[in-house]
């Protein structure tokens, strides 16, 4: 179930969601999805589902990671990105496929260590976890080419805006437990254009840490 073949049925699904980004598609198909999940649900990490991580917290099903990875990219690769809620770390090693520097906070503790030390162990060294709320960002490494949130939040954070770089792109779900949408928003000067894409279900952003 971890096989190459497996690995191949998710991308072409992915392709057949609508999911069009070849850089996108390459990296999915070559980073190890399983590993990032616990021994047992190894099995359906391939799957287009959600799969469960502790904490109350979930790894996206793939085509919700392409679809987000895809609309932060731009024509240049990105130098500096910020991923707000690490969770499991497969998003992380996504972007860091793609973008130059990582940094990604994570409010849970435990997470935090596990994918830290998954991260290592995986050889991905441009990933530079912080155990932080994630709703302040993280200023003194921006600003960003694009910053992306992986939780929903009722609006959008003014602090994560304030560390987009001009012309970098958000990609954050906004919304409560009833109804939930994925945004981008680009920065140009001081302004911001927002575009609403589609209805997503994630984890709440929460403040403050969790030890």
């Amino acid at each position: 179930m971890t096989s190459a073949r497996t690995r191949e049925r998710m991308i072409a699904r992915l392709l057949e969601q609508g999911i069009s980004d070849q850089e996108v598609l390459d990296v999915m198909l070559r980073i190890p999805r399983h590993l990032f999940v616990d021994e047992a649900l190894a099995h359906r990490a391939y799957e287009d589902t959600a799969l469960p991580i502790g904490y109350q917290q979930t790894l996206s099903q793939p085509y919700v990671v392409a679809r987000m990875t895809e609309l932060i990219l731009g024509a240049r690769r990105m130098e500096r990105v910020l991923e707000v809620g690490t969770g499991s770390g497969y998003q992380s090693a996504v972007l860091a496929a793609l973008a130059e520097h990582v940094y990604t906070l994570e409010r849970i503790r435990p997470l935090h260590e596990r994918t830290r030390k998954r991260l290592q162990q995986l050889k991905v060294y441009n990933v530079f976890p912080r155990y932080s709320d994630g709703t302040v960002g993280w200023p003194e490494k921006g600003p960003y080419d694009a910053i992306l949130v992986t939780a929903a939040a009722e609006q959008v954070p003014h602090e994560l805006l304030a560390q987009l770089a001009e012309g970098g792109v958000l990609v954050i779900p906004v919304g409560g437990q009833e109804a939930q949408s994925l945004r981008r928003i680009r920065r140009q000067q001081d302004q911001y254009h927002e575009e609403v894409l589609e209805p997503v279900r994630f984890v709440p952003l929460l403040k403050g840490r969790l030890r």
